[in-house]
C-alpha cells in the first residue's frame, strides 16, 4: 500500500472516530445527569469539578500565561462574571438537590479557589494534588497517585467535592469537561483507576 493510500485510510478512521464521539458524548452528558445527582444525594461519592469560566491566554503550564505565580492572582487566568455566576449557581444546585458536602478541596490556582469559595458549600481546603496534571508539571505523576488514593478511600457519608482543572479531570477519567462541569465518581477501592464515572453534570447558569 502506498503512503498516500495509508494516509487516506488513516483520515477515514479519524473521521469515523470523531463522528462516533460527537454522537455519543451529548447523550452521555444528558442521560447521566439524573444518575449523577442521585449518587451525590446518596452520599459516599466524589464530585470532580472543573473551575468556572476563566478566559484569557493559555500559553504556559496549566493554561496560564508564561511567568505566572500561584500566589499572585494577577498573573493567572481568573474567573470572569460568567465563571462567578456558574460557581454560585452550582453551589445553589447542590443545595436545592439536598447534596450533603462533607469536604471540599481545591487546587491552589485562584480560579479554582474562587469557584470553590463561591459555591459556598463548606470551608475550602487547598490541595497540591489538584494542580494541573500536565507534562510541564514534574510532580504530576505523584500528585495523581495521591489524588486517586484520596478518591478511592472516600466513604462519606456525604460528598467529597474536588475543584480542579480540565487537565487533571482528563488524566483521572479520560473525560475533558467544559468549564464549571462536574464529573461524579464512585470510589472503587483496590481498582487501578480508584473510581468509576457515574455521570456528568453540565454547568449551571
Amino acid at each position: 500500500m502506498s503512503d498516500r493510500c495509508i494516509l487516506r485510510h488513516l483520515r477515514r478512521l479519524v473521521t469515523t472516530a470523531l463522528i462516533a464521539a460527537l454522537a455519543i458524548a451529548p447523550a452521555f452528558a444528558a442521560d447521566d445527569s439524573n444518575e449523577a445527582w442521585k449518587a451525590l444525594v446518596e452520599g459516599g461519592h466524589v464530585a470532580l469539578i472543573r473551575h468556572g469560566n476563566a478566559p484569557g491566554p493559555s500559553l504556559g503550564a496549566g493554561g496560564d500565561p508564561p511567568g505566572f505565580r500561584i500566589g499572585d492572582c494577577r498573573t493567572q487566568r481568573n474567573l470572569d462574571e460568567t465563571g462567578r455566576g456558574e460557581a454560585k449557581a452550582l453551589g445553589e444546585a447542590f443545595r436545592s438537590h439536598g447534596v450533603r458536602v462533607d469536604r471540599i478541596q481545591s487546587s491552589p490556582w485562584c480560579r479554582c479557589m474562587e469557584t470553590a469559595q463561591l459555591m459556598a458549600v463548606g470551608p475550602v481546603e487547598t490541595s497540591s494534588a489538584l494542580a494541573p496534571s500536565t507534562d510541564r508539571n514534574p510532580n504530576a505523576p505523584a500528585a495523581l497517585r495521591a489524588l486517586r488514593e484520596t478518591i478511592s478511600n472516600w466513604r462519606g457519608p456525604g460528598t467529597l467535592v474536588l475543584v480542579t482543572h480540565g487537565f487533571t479531570v482528563r488524566a483521572l477519567t479520560g473525560i475533558v469537561p467544559g468549564q464549571a462541569e462536574t464529573v461524579v465518581l464512585k470510589p472503587t477501592p483496590g481498582g487501578a483507576s480508584g473510581a468509576h464515572v457515574v455521570g456528568w453534570i453540565a454547568a449551571s447558569h
